[in-house]
Parts: C-alpha cells; structure tokens; sequence
C-alpha cells in the first residue's frame, strides 16, 4: 500500500513539473515529428524526458529553428530559471534522475560559488594595499607617535603633554639637550617653551662653549642671545684669521734702544731693552698708567744700565731680569716701583713665571730660587737649590692655584722638578750624552725635547719626552728627526696634542694618544723659533723672519708676514696675534749710546706686532696712542717719524690715518 502511494505521489509531482516547464519554455519548441515520434514510442515518463533533453541539445547544435544569439539568450533564461526555482525542485530532479546524493551538486555549486567570491575580493583589497601602501608608509610613524599618545592619556587619564613636574627636574631634565633640541622643544608647548629657554640652561651652555669663562648668571639678561651674538663674532673673527682682515700695531719704544725679550699674557706685553728699560703695555688700554715700570734703586743708579735680560708677565704681575743678576716684580694694576726685588749671585740664566698664580722661579748657573707670594700679596723665598750642572731652561707648572708651586728645571742632560715640599729637586729623567734642547709644562705633563749623539742617532734621531706629573712616568716618546728641537709648546695645545719646532725647517704636531705625527709643515728654511697652535690653526716664526699662519686639517699656509730679525715670541688668543721680531746683535754699529738721533738704527731694534682680528678692530681704540697723541709729552721727539709707519688693515693698501 506505501509502494502504490509513493509511486502515485511521483507521477503526479512529474507530471507537476513537467507542466511549468512547458509553460515557462520559450518560443524554440521541439518539432511537431519529434512529439509525435515519441507518443507514438510508447516510451516511460522518465525516458520521454531524457531524449527530449537530448534532441533540444540536438537541435541547438544544428540549428533547427534558432540562431546563436538566440541560444545565448536562452541560457541566459535557464540559468535565470534555475536561479528562481526553490531548492525543492533540484532535489526532486535529483531524485527523478536516480541520484543516491541529491545534494552533492549543490554543494559543488556552493563551493564554486565562494571560491569565485573570494578570489574576487582578493584582487580588490590587493590592488587597493598597491595603491595605498607609499601613504601607509609615509604615516606610520606619526601613527605610532598618535597610539602612543593616545594609549597614555588613556592609561593615566591624563594629557601627555600637560603633566606637570617640579621646575628644578624639569630644567634637571633638560640640560643634557644641547642647542638644536632646546629649540625643537621649545615648540612643543608654552610650558616647555618657557622650560626650553631658561636663562640657567644657555649660561652653562654658553660657559662650555668656552664663551665667558669668569661670568655669573645674573650678567646677562638674556644668555640665549648672549651666546647666539658670541657664535656670530667667534664666526667673524675666524674668517677674518683666514682672509687677514684686520689692523696691525707697532708697539715701539723709542728711548728703550734695542729689544732684548718679549713676553705676553692676554692683553699684557711686557718688553725688556738694551737701556736697562722696561715697557709694559695693556692692549685694550693703551694710555694706561701702568705702562711705564721703574727699575730698581741699584740698577737705575748703575750707569751704564745693564741690558734687560728675561722678561715674565702674567694676568697679576711682571718680572724681569738683569744682567747684574737683580730681579724685579711689578703689579700689572699699579705699575711704579717693583713690589719685590732680590739680587742673585750671577747673570740670570733662566726665568720663569706661572700664567696663573704668582710664582716665580729663577736660575743663576746652578743655582735655583722659587719665590711665591702669600695670600695677603707679601712675597718670600719658598725654596733654594743647587744642581750639578747650570740651569738653561725652566717651566712653572700650569693650575696649581694656592697649592705649593711646582717647577721643572733643564740642565745638561737631566730634567729636574722643584718642589718646595722636598729636601732637594728630584730627577725626573736623565739619560747621560743626550742634552736637552727645550722644555715646556702644562698642569698634568712636562716636554722637553733631547738630542741624541753616537749610536742613539741610528734609533730614529731627535726625539721629544712626554713625562705626567702624576705618575712621574713616560707618558709618550714621540718624533724623529735628525735637527735639534727648538721651541715646544704644549701648555697652549689643544687636549692630547704637542706642537714644536725644529732646526730641519719643519713645524710638527703630535697626537700624543697613539704617539703618531698629526701635520709636518715645511715651514722656515733657516729653522723654527716660536711656534704655538690650538684646534685649527698654527703659527709659527722663523730665523729669517717670516711669520706663517697655517691651516691644519689642511696643512695649507693661509698667509705671512716678514720682519727682520729672527722671530722669538708668537702668542695669540682668540682675536689677536702679537710677534716679536728679537735682533740676535744687542749693539750693532753704529748705535753707540752716545747718539742722539736713535732713529737712523730703526731697522736694528727689533719690532713688536700686534693683530687685532676682532670685528671693530678699524673702530677709534684699535688706533694707536702715537697716531693720537697731542705732542705734549717731552720725551716722544720723533714722533713724526712714527706718523710715516702705515697703520692701517692687513688687506687694504691705503693708510687708516
């Protein structure tokens, strides 16, 4: 009984569907023989609807009764058809078909479908990654810069930039930034900005840079302009150094007759002379009081009056030494009578004054004296010595401040150090047969230069020692020439680095770190006598007058300058230069002292240089006090003649004045 129902139920749900088809077929029918071939068949329903499939692709094959546009379109109906069909219907034709798995083609059809839809949404979001990816990259780190921000504010429910701490960590905070990151902050908010550019911050970067060493906070009312106009002058200055833009100055003395030694200090000179005289000027006064020093009571009554022999100045005080073996000291604020004298045994050999404290340590053949004054300013002899062999040269050690003095002494073959707090000097280096030719002293480390004779000359020659104070060992051994070292400067190098000068024409600059040669310059060809550097140039003077500037990353001559008679003294500080051209003939023919007219033997004295390259260096006080003067003094009777002498800028070729 369920067999007969079922069966009913299928040839009534056939004939259902083979209804709607009919009626939703269109206008291509199958021919009228083709119909009544299978009535007359006598075939099944199933098999009826079998072949009529089969004689419809037939016919679309061949063409009986539509074009190809027109079995276009029919697919199109078909698959439009299908599309509209409830599912019931092609799992019914799947049944009818005799399928075991009616949903095995819908799920095919499922999958195809997606994987269609997939790759198509694929190949969009790739091509718009390509077009948006240069953008992405352009904003990324702003993104992160705003996540980061905005996860902040969201953790702490507060603004990043809003949060408030004390102003001493702040500006704590903030001194590790150098100039370019104050500025970037500065813009960051009006707390940071007022951060930024605080007062505190630009003196202390201002003082690191090397501007206004001895100043306070409270001297500028703005040290971030203070030290923007500092960088713009230091600029000018250094092109003006490299150009030769500036003025230049004689300083003269007519009744000293010939110079005998020069020193400096900053803005002091200090000129000993044949006449028993000494001149000491103050370049940025030049009418000071202070410049005419008077000699002591026994040698201004000594007639004729010795020569001046060794000249020392410092910021505080002057010294100079006679031929007679007496020293005198001045203050460089007062001037007049010396403020200490003492008389040695002999002619003074050497003289040596520390550039920052008042010691004073002199040498008369073997015997030695160091004299240092008291903080109330009254001057006495802190310590005697004699050594084996007669002192040439000596060095006060730089920095000690109101420690006992500490001085380095060069006789023979030996360096000794002179401490007032030891029985004797003690022996800080000595090689027998190996003279030493030039010393100099900074506050950590002592040079000096040795010649070497014999065999030694087949171990590389001349060579300079490097000792340090604190350990009293070689710090380094540098040089190889064959000429004599005759002039070191390592109290004025810059950090690590020794400059010096040699008889084989040469002006060389060591790193005493790795102990190789930095510049070697073809300099002087009749040998260098005065030489001093810091981070970018040199200068240096010769036997035959010539005094070169030179670049040394480079190792180019920038430019000279000549004047007779051997240069001996070069010093210069930031903005200006002073040289001292020093005859080696103190009494030359001709300029007997019973002369009158001195200014016939101009050319035998010997001539003192000052450079100014500072900006307002053709300003009214770089003039120099002869081009000024108003005839009243008595004793300046030539001073026509000093009105012929050219004063006028390195570069031009027409007189100032």
């Amino acid at each position: 009984m369920a067999e007969n129902e079922l069966d009913k139920f299928r040839e009534r749900w056939k004939q259902e569907l083979t209804g709607k088809k009919e009626e939703s077929r269109p206008v291509c029918v199958p021919s009228s023989s083709s119909s009544s071939s299978l009535a007359a068949a006598g075939q099944s329903p199933k098999t009826k609807l079998t072949n009529f499939s089969k004689t419809c692709n037939s016919s679309k094959l061949e063409g009986s009764g539509c074009t190809e546009h027109e079995g276009c379109c029919r697919g199109g109906e078909v698959a439009a058809e299908t599309e509209e069909q409830p599912e019931y219907v092609s799992i019914a034709r799947s049944l009818l078909d005799g399928r075991t798995s009616p949903l095995l083609d819908r799920l095919e059809e499922e999958r195809s479908r997606r994987k269609r839809q997939y790759h198509n949404r694929t190949n969009v979001c790739s091509a718009a990654l390509q077009r948006e990816e240069p953008q992405r990259k352009a904003k990324k780190e702003e993104e992160l810069v705003d996540q980061l921000i905005q996860d902040l504010n969201e953790v702490n429910d507060i603004p990043f930039f809003d949060v408030e701490l004390p102003y001493e960590l702040a500006l704590n905070i903030f001194q590790y930034l150098d100039r370019a990151e104050l500025g970037r902050c500065a813009q960051v908010s009006r707390a940071w900005r007022v951060l930024a550019e605080d007062g505190v911050l630009w003196f202390r970067m201002c003082v690191k840079e090397g501007f206004h060493q001895d100043a306070s906070v409270s001297d500028s009312p703005c040290w971030k302009s203070t030290l923007r106009d500092c960088r713009n002058s230091a600029k000018t200055i250094r092109s003006n150094w490299k150009n030769r833009v500036g003025s230049i100055s004689q300083l003269q003395f007519e009744l000293g007759k010939v110079l005998c030694d020069v020193s400096s200090c900053d803005n002091f000179v200090l000129a000993g002379y044949t006449s028993g005289d000494v001149r000491l000027w103050d370049t940025l006064h030049w009418d000071s009081a202070a410049s005419y020093l008077k000699a002591n009571g026994l040698s201004a009554s000594t007639d004729p009056r010795p020569h001046v022999s060794h000249v020392q100045v410092n910021d505080a005080v002057a010294a100079a030494a006679y031929e007679d073996g007496c020293v005198d000291l001045w203050s460089t604020e007062t001037g007049g009578v010396p403020i200490h004298h003492y008389q040695s045994a002999g002619q003074v050999q050497a003289l040596a004054l520390s550039p920052d404290s008042p010691a004073l340590v002199s040498a008369s053949g073997p015997d030695v004296r160091l004299d240092h004054a008291s903080d109330c300013g009254y001057w006495r002899t802190v310590c005697r010595a004699q050594l084996p062999k007669t002192v040439e040269s000596a060095a006060v050690v730089a920095g000690r401040g109101q420690q006992c003095p500490l001085a380095a002494l060069a006789a023979g073959e030996t360096v000794y150090m002179l401490d007032p707090r030891e029985e004797k000097p003690w022996t800080l280096h000595s090689v027998y047969g190996h003279p030493v030719t030039c010393l100099d002293a900074s506050d950590s480390h002592v040079a000096f230069g040795v010649k070497r004779t014999g065999w030694a000359m087949h171990d590389g020659g001349n060579k300079i020692h490097v000792y340090s104070l604190e350990t009293s060992k070689p710090a380094a051994c540098v040089g190889n020439s064959p000429g004599d070292f005759t002039c070191i400067d390592l109290r004025n190098s810059p950090p690590h680095l020794l400059v010096c000068g040699n008889k084989d024409r040469r002006v060389r600059v060591f790193d005493l770190r790795a102990g190789s040669s930095v510049a070697s310059l073809y300099a002087h060809h009749l040998g260098v006598t005065a030489v001093q550097a810091d981070d970018w140039k040199i200068v240096s003077g010769g036997g035959e007058g010539l005094v070169c500037v030179w670049e040394m990353r480079m190792g180019a001559k920038l430019w000279e300058m000549h004047n007779r008679h051997p240069v001996r003294h070069v010093r210069f500080n930031t903005a200006t230069l002073l040289t001292a051209n020093i005859p080696d003939d103190k009494s030359p023919r001709g300029a007997c002292i019973t002369d009158d007219d001195l200014t016939a033997h101009r050319r035998h004295r010997g001539v003192i240089c000052h450079y100014d390259f500072s900006e307002d260096a053709l300003s009214q006080e770089s003039v120099l006090p002869i081009c000024r003067s108003d005839y009243s003094d008595s004793y300046g009777y030539n001073y026509n003649i000093g009105l012929a002498v050219p004063y006028d800028r390195l570069s031009g070729s027409h007189p100032s004045h």
